[in-house]
């Protein structure tokens, strides 16, 4: 008994169930008899049912959990489970009095009344001194000097997560003074305590009214545009403004006040969640092989992420960049060492004392990790690899993507865009890959740029490879992705972190942009609905103008333009754009079955064009191998009829 007692995490609560389940049986029978008259007429009976309700009820409650709650942060969630536990525990225990009071064996003779008495007696003093600490922390809580005034702009299931958590902890020094919301039915309703201001379109007037000293934007699931809106009726007050993250930072679904942070520009060019066919892309993935090459980079990184989130049993990361792969590697093990403790828990809670145990398909097992260094230009070295580990899965994240940098090497960008792409392919073809994925860009429609051709010329490789093949070859376009190694927004962070100027090239220039996470998640999705041949693209949302990208940082910076920092205009690039495109005007499209992701219904043309554009591709690579560069410009504009030098333009 002292074992088990120190083993207890409420003991307290224990002994006062103990002391409440004896002594209630006895007040219950007085208030029966309105009195103590008649009482040791029933004295072994009382004493008998006494000892039995004690024994079942005790059970009861610890198997329930009652004696594993932490009561003085106790929710609607501990009320419910007290109200269960005890109804359960009664009925049990008045089951069994009844059964044992018609038996001839046993004298435990009571009024019939006694054991519904006693449920409710013990409802109360069971309840009543859990509900007691809970309402002493509240009260002492009530006591305390208020701390900085919060406003809480979202009163949905993140913004109440939020409020309940500033309440908990004292120690933050926050008040949280109201909820402001969108929603009419909220309007004056009070949540965990906490009052509905008003709308949105009030901040400007509750912030004053109220003296907020800072607004919390708890809107994980909004877009941008709202996002931004919410901003700008701050800035108007000069309240300081955090938000927690977006939908695709929140991994563990739960918000944290820790992760509450200073609005930033991805808060501003968010969009609405994409919803993916989940099953879809786990079936694909599950249990293969994949290899990623560029497995450093911004993209090929989040690829491997979702790939072991997905159930890969093993992954290939293929890079240049020694570092690079060097610390998505680390990740990777920090993240799979966590993963298997966490299946093992899973599989010892899983085997119950009846032997049954958890099918081993329905745990998320770490995949094995394979760091490879190589070029993909190398072809018996890719031979090799593929040969080693056949991979099921491929996909192709490895490019020359730097516009600028390109237009001064054209020979490497065809050396790597083209003749890397060819060669992997080559090497997945010999080895029977199931999947191939070519991860493309917008630049490559209409390219105008040395990078968007030999993108281009890579999606013509991929539409040839499939004509040939069962395995499924398919190629995924998308624009720039939010804070991307060498993206603009890293390079205007870098700026205005020096102090300016931050320099953009035209002040009408726009690009499409979307995050990181969001992109690959597109891209496993239509990898996985891929029949062969397709280019899929993917919806972008609007383009956003870079001026205005750059005045947004600025000031979610504290800054503003001309009077901290400057914005220069430098012009336009060669090889740049005013406008990306995600299609030809010439090219045919659809959209799929996924409203974010369309696909080119134009196809790779008659055998005989396949096989005439596979030549001209290797006359390219033998061009640009002989660093001729007026000869490959010439046969690029063969092989990609669309494409126009920044000379022609």
């Amino acid at each position: 008994m002292a074992n088990f007692l120190r083993k207890l995490r409420n003991r307290h609560f224990f002994l006062l169930d103990v002391i409440a389940l004896a002594v209630i049986p006895f007040v219950a029978l007085i208030l029966r008899l309105d009195g103590f008259d008649d009482v040791p007429i029933y004295g072994q009976g009382l004493m008998i049912y006494t000892l039995l309700g004690m024994i079942v009820r005790l059970i009861i409650f610890w198997r329930a959990g009652l004696y594993e709650r932490y009561w003085r942060y106790a929710s609607i969630d501990e009320m419910v489970l007290i109200t269960i536990t005890v109804l359960v525990a009664s009925v049990v225990n008045a089951a069994i009095y009844f059964a044992l009071r018609y038996l001839p064996i046993i004298d435990i003779t009571l009024p019939r009344s006694v054991p519904f008495i006693d449920a409710m007696l013990s409802f109360l003093a069971i309840g009543g001194t859990r509900i007691s600490i809970r309402l002493a922390e509240y009260w002492s809580r009530r006591g305390l000097p208020s701390g900085r005034r919060v406003l809480i702009i979202g009163a949905g299931d993140a913004g109440v997560l939020i409020a309940r958590e500033i309440q908990s902890n004292v120690q933050l020094n926050l008040d949280p003074i109201g909820f402001v919301d969108d929603d009419p039915a909220k309007q004056g309703m009070k949540i965990y305590g906490v009052l509905v201001l008003g709308q949105t379109q009030d901040l400007p007037k509750i912030v004053r009214e109220y003296q907020v000293a800072q607004a919390i934007i708890a809107m994980p699931t909004a877009p941008g545009k709202t996002v931004r809106r919410i901003v700008s009726l701050c800035a108007e007050t000069g309240v300081e403004t955090k938000t927690i993250p977006g939908v695709y930072e929140l991994i563990s679904g739960r918000v944290r006040l820790s992760q509450i942070r200073d609005v930033d520009i991805e808060d501003l060019l968010r969009r609405e969640p994409v919803k993916i066919e989940t099953m879809d892309v786990t079936n694909m993935v599950r249990g293969k092989r994949v290899l990623i090459t560029g497995a450093g980079g911004s993209i090929g990184s989040e690829l491997c992420r979702q790939m072991a989130e997905n159930g890969a049993s093993e992954l290939i990361l293929l890079g240049h960049g020694e570092y690079s792969i060097f610390r998505i590697t680390n990740e990777l093990l920090h993240w799979s060492r966590t993963q298997r403790r966490l299946v093992e828990m899973q599989q010892s809670e899983a085997d119950g004392p009846s032997g049954e145990s958890r099918s081993q398909a329905d745990l998320m097992f770490p995949p094995q990790i394979h760091s490879l260094i190589a070029d993909i230009r190398d072809k018996r070295r890719l031979k090799a690899i593929f040969h080693e580990h056949k991979p099921h899965i491929v996909f192709h994240a490895a490019a020359h993507k730097h516009v600028p940098l390109m237009e001064r090497n054209l020979e490497e960008a065809v050396s790597n865009n083209v003749a890397g792409t060819k060669s992997l392919i080559e090497a997945a073809e010999e080895s029977g890959v199931e999947r191939f994925v070519l991860i493309s860009t917008d630049k490559a429609v209409n390219p105008v740029s040395n990078m968007g051709v030999t993108k281009r010329v890579a999606e013509r490789l991929i539409e040839a490879a499939a004509s040939r093949n069962k395995g499924v070859f398919v190629a995924v376009r998308f624009g720039n992705v939010l804070d991307s190694r060498g993206s603009v927004v890293r390079i205007f962070r870098q700026q205005i972190a020096r102090g300016g100027p931050v320099t953009v090239t035209h002040r009408d220039m726009r690009r499409y942009f979307m995050t990181i996470p969001e992109a690959v998640q597109l891209v496993m999705q239509a990898a996985a609905m891929g029949q062969g041949g397709e280019i899929f693209v993917l919806d972008m949302g609007e383009p956003v103008a870079i001026e205005e990208l750059a005045y947004d940082m600025i000031r979610l910076s504290g800054l503003e333009v001309g009077r901290d920092i400057d914005i220069e205009y430098s012009g336009i690039r060669p090889g740049e754009k005013m406008f990306e495109e995600l299609f030809a005007d010439s090219e045919a499209h659809e959209r799929t079955k996924h409203e974010k992701i369309f696909v080119s219904t134009d196809g790779p043309g008659k055998k005989d064009q396949i096989a005439r554009r596979e030549k001209l591709i290797d006359e390219l690579i033998d061009a640009a191998r002989r660093s001729e560069p007026a000869e490959v410009r010439a046969l690029l504009e063969k092989i990609v009829p669309e494409y126009r030098t920044s000379d022609s333009n």
